[in-house]
């Protein structure tokens, strides 16, 4: 099995074990992995996330495996599958309900990166490096997912890396943008996930995306869930532990 999905209390992790191929991702990996995520989604448990290699400092991803490419570089039908496969979980991925933390502990290239764009935190190891590779092989980067580089290190950097392929190790990911923490584990981000509003959590993670996706103003349902958190247990009991000077205990 070359992805896994975890679960434990309020985490969810999906493990990406194919350590000997770089974790590179097949179709039936793309294919596979939203059914995955929506599957720790769906769990009324899970708080966060966590996407990771399952060998401890192995390579988040290579991308792509080059090596079922090349097998089926003419089948037109194959190609075009595999677009959809890549598409589809990419674009799953950033869309899904809960927060998603991607923890790089080695490479993240090409599609193994586009994965952890689409997460919404990135957690790098010292050991990590970043590269979006397609120019070297005469490719082109999805357009979903060139977008989701320039929403996070604008366009110009984002230019740098498309157009030469380079490697940036998590210094330079983190000074860019492109890494949101340098830490030896994901742990004290997934925990302070886990401990705070769900709700607040999941409608920011909304009103993030629409902001990405355009919008700019307020509408009808945005106003609504605005005003009617007022009224919802979480705010009772965040408002009640912060009178009391306790620890939150939302539900």
């Amino acid at each position: 099995m070359t992805l896994r999905l975890e679960i434990a209390g309020h985490r969810a992790t999906l493990l990406i074990d194919r350590a000997a191929r770089r974790n590179a991702f097949t179709m039936q990996m793309w294919q596979d992995l939203p059914d995955l995520v929506h599957r720790a989604a769906d769990d009324p448990q899970v708080r966060a996330l966590v996407i990771r290699a399952a060998e401890p400092g192995c390579a988040f991803s290579a991308g792509a495996d080059i090596g079922e490419l090349l097998a089926n570089k003419d089948d037109d039908a194959w190609r075009e599958a595999n677009q959809t496969a890549i598409n589809r979980a990419q674009y799953e991925l950033a869309r899904l309900s809960v927060p998603v933390v991607a923890l790089v502990e080695g490479d993240c290239i090409g599609g193994g990166c586009g994965i952890a764009l689409a997460c919404d935190l990135r957690v790098a190891t010292p050991a990590a490096r970043f590269g979006i590779t397609p120019a070297r092989l005469g490719l082109v980067y999805p357009l979903h997912d060139v977008k989701l580089l320039v929403d996070l290190v604008g366009p110009g950097q984002a230019k740098r890396m498309l157009y030469t392929g380079a490697l940036l190790s998590a210094e330079e990911a983190e000074r860019i943008g492109l890494v949101e923490e340098l830490a030896d584990d994901a742990e004290a981000l997934v925990q302070g996930i886990i401990a705070a509003s769900t709700h607040s959590v999941r409608w920011a993670k909304r009103f993030v995306r629409r902001v990405l996706d355009g919008q700019t103003e307020d509408d009808a349902e945005t106003l609504a869930v605005f005003a009617q958190a007022f009224t919802g247990p979480d705010f009772a009991e965040g408002t009640a532990a912060f009178i009391s000077k306790r620890p939150t205990e939302f539900r």
